[in-house]
């Protein structure tokens, strides 16, 4: 009795083994001879795949532009600082304790407390004017407080609470910021951002598009043989398959150009670029596409190249009947 459900067990693993095997080679065919296909027209397949990628890399372009952008605006993040111009009445101790103060405050990441001998020997300094402050018989400078909100360029209600809290403190006199800036710097961003969304979106449903075009010519050369396909009991799903595999093809591909595209537009940028970072002390570098960013794009353009085909594929294999 053992022995029989030993071997009923047995040839069941043998044939799910069996089963697993066979529909890994039906598709690795599938894969593979649909890639054949695809280079016996070349010039076709070629400028298929050129247009995609065009396509593609416009908005992985634009993309890493704003990333590079970005990266700008948190190079020259430290001209959004807040000045606290304190009160004439307020010493150097009281000044100093009311930096440290500040300085527990989790949302700044720099404070900075400059004393009326600090400010009047850099106004010495950098504005010509030192032989004629010399006469003056003290000094007319306030000591000010230099500080510099985390992430100021991404969250402006935050900014506008910390000026009030500042405003309330009864050592400060007044504070200064420039608000219209930041606020035009936030508003382009988001423009850009959005600007990114809408490309890649309008981009991404050319893709489909145009894989869908490629693989509905592509039937249509078949179409005798779909049709004996059918004849002869072939359900969808097996003649989808090769299409499918089609569309990631042209997807892969596609993707792979877009990114060797990328690559190419940042390095033609790359000079003037690094000549702007040297302009801001080499305060940042150009950005390509990481290893994780070209995986993804890869992962998209393929599954775009899916999604067009199986599009195309749903609603016309309905049309072919066989005769």
């Amino acid at each position: 009795m053992k022995n029989t459900v030993y071997s009923h067990n047995s040839r069941q693993s043998r044939s799910f083994t069996d089963k697993l095997q066979a529909y890994l080679y039906l598709h690795a065919h599938s894969l593979f001879s649909s890639l054949g296909r695809l280079f016996r027209n070349p010039f076709t397949m070629s400028m298929t795949i050129v247009v995609m990628a065009i396509a593609i890399s416009l908005a992985s372009g634009f993309y890493l532009l704003i990333a590079n952008v970005q990266q700008l605006t948190r190079s020259i993040e430290s001209s959004n600082q807040i000045s606290l111009f304190l009160k004439s009445s307020v010493g150097d101790r009281a000044g100093e304790q009311l930096a440290d103060e500040i300085r527990k405050n989790p949302r700044l990441q720099q404070v900075i407390f400059i004393s009326k001998a600090q400010a009047l020997k850099e106004f010495k300094t950098y504005s010509g004017f030192g032989e004629a402050l010399d006469v003056l018989e003290s000094n007319p400078l306030p000591m000010v407080i230099q500080i510099l909100p985390s992430h100021s360029l991404d969250d402006m209600q935050g900014i506008e609470s910390l000026l009030a809290e500042f405003n309330q403190l009864p050592q400060v006199d007044f504070t200064q910021m420039d608000m219209q800036w930041v606020e035009r710097l936030q508003s382009m961003m988001e423009i850009m951002q959005r600007g990114a969304a809408l490309l890649s979106t309008l981009l991404g449903f050319a893709v489909l598009f145009i894989t869908g075009n490629s693989i509905r010519l592509e039937l249509q050369n078949r179409c005798d043989e779909v049709q004996i396909a059918k004849l002869v009991g072939a359900t969808h799903a097996f003649i989808q398959r090769p299409f499918l595999y089609a569309g990631f093809w042209l997807g892969f591909l596609s993707g792979i150009l877009a990114c060797l595209l990328v690559a190419l537009m940042m390095s033609v940028l790359q000079q003037p670029i690094e000549r702007l970072s040297f302009l801001y002390d080499g305060a940042f570098h150009i950005l390509y596409l990481s290893f994780t960013e070209t995986m993804a794009l890869l992962a998209i353009t393929s599954s775009l190249g899916i999604l067009g085909a199986w599009g195309v594929l749903h609603y016309q294999l309905k049309q072919i009947n066989p005769e």
